[in-house]
C-alpha cells in the first residue's frame, strides 16, 4: 500500500482548491480523506481508514462529508479512482451513487486497474432548482 508522507500532503493542502478532512473519536483518528475542487469539478485524492475502524461507517461518513465539502465549493460532479480489487471500496461509492465513468489500464504499481467513478452532486440550495 501506497502512504501519503505529511510534506506531499501539507504541499497539496497549500494549493488552491484542496481540502482534507479527520475523523475522529476523540483524540483517536480514525481515518482521513482528502479532496480537490477546479470549477464544477472534485475529484477525490485519497480516503484512508485505519483497519481497526473499518466497516465501521467512518469511510461512508468521510465520503459524506467530502461531497459535501465539494459542492459547497461549486463542484457539481465528483470523480474518484479505485482499484478494481477493493471490492469493498467500490460497494461503498455504488451505494453513495456513483456510476462508472472509465477504466485506467495498469494504473497501480501491482498492475491492477483503476476503476474511474464519477458521482453527481448538488449544490446547497440548487435541490428544487430549474
Amino acid at each position: 500500500m501506497d502512504r501519503w508522507r505529511a510534506q506531499a500532503i501539507a504541499l497539496l493542502l497549500e494549493l488552491p482548491g484542496h481540502f482534507a478532512l479527520l475523523a475522529t473519536a476523540g483524540d483517536d483518528p480514525l481515518g482521513f480523506g482528502m479532496g480537490r475542487v477546479a470549477a464544477d469539478q472534485a475529484e477525490v485524492l485519497t480516503l484512508a481508514v485505519r483497519p481497526s475502524a473499518q466497516r465501521g461507517g467512518v469511510g461512508r461518513l468521510l465520503m459524506q462529508a467530502i461531497t459535501e465539502e465539494a459542492a459547497g465549493r461549486g463542484a457539481t460532479e465528483l470523480f474518484l479512482e479505485v482499484a478494481e480489487s477493493n471490492v469493498a471500496a467500490r460497494c461503498l461509492y455504488v451505494s453513495l451513487g456513483a456510476i462508472p465513468a472509465g477504466r485506467r489500464r495498469a494504473y497501480y504499481p501491482d498492475g491492477g486497474d483503476a476503476l474511474v467513478l464519477r458521482l453527481p452532486l448538488i449544490r446547497p440550495g440548487a435541490e428544487g432548482a430549474g
